[in-house]
């Protein structure tokens, strides 16, 4: 049974192809977040102030509902997300994400929370502490062990090895 779950959230590929890499790497079990409303080309144009993407990457407090089918988290350990950057953070989708992983009375508390995400150009700092903010406002009790970005599975293999993931 694998203690290990990937969850992520993929607009163009990029991320899923990365989250399949270390699913495998670790052995863990792969799931798909979902936004409750499909993003459209239209949609994640970056460069078009009034895109859905620029508008809900700049309500700070704002959360994208994503669907609610996370599998039950009672036979993991470890909760690894995978996320594309987008303006600097993650997708607003991965903090509601995260309010809604705690399923059926079920708790994130003592679990370990990991994350990485793919992007063209972004660092890891600012999305590190948006994860951060984001669990400290819903109080869970995790251990967070720090992300970074990859775009190959020779980096994955390193970072993952280094957070004694495999």
């Amino acid at each position: 049974m694998a203690t290990t779950l990937v969850l992520y959230f993929s607009a163009s590929g990029t991320t899923k192809r990365m989250a399949q890499t270390i699913a495998n790497l670790t052995g863990a079990n792969l799931h798909e977040i979902k936004a409750q409303y499909p993003y459209t080309q239209a949609d994640l144009d970056w460069h078009a102030p009034q895109s859905r993407t620029s508008i809900e990457q700049h309500e700070h407090q704002g959360h994208v509902a994503c669907v609610n089918d996370f599998p039950a988290l009672d036979q993991y350990d470890t909760i690894i997300i995978g996320h594309p950057i987008w303006w600097g953070i993650p997708p607003r989708l991965i903090a509601n994400a995260i309010d809604q992983l705690p399923l059926d009375g079920k708790t994130l508390d003592g679990k370990t929370l990991v994350t990485f995400a793919t992007s063209g150009g972004s660092g890891y700092q600012r999305s590190q502490s948006y994860i951060q903010r984001v669990v400290d406002q819903t109080h869970h009790q995790v251990t967070i062990i720090p992300g970074t970005v990859l775009s190959n599975q020779r980096q994955a293999k390193r970072w993952l090895t280094k957070a004694n993931l495999i």
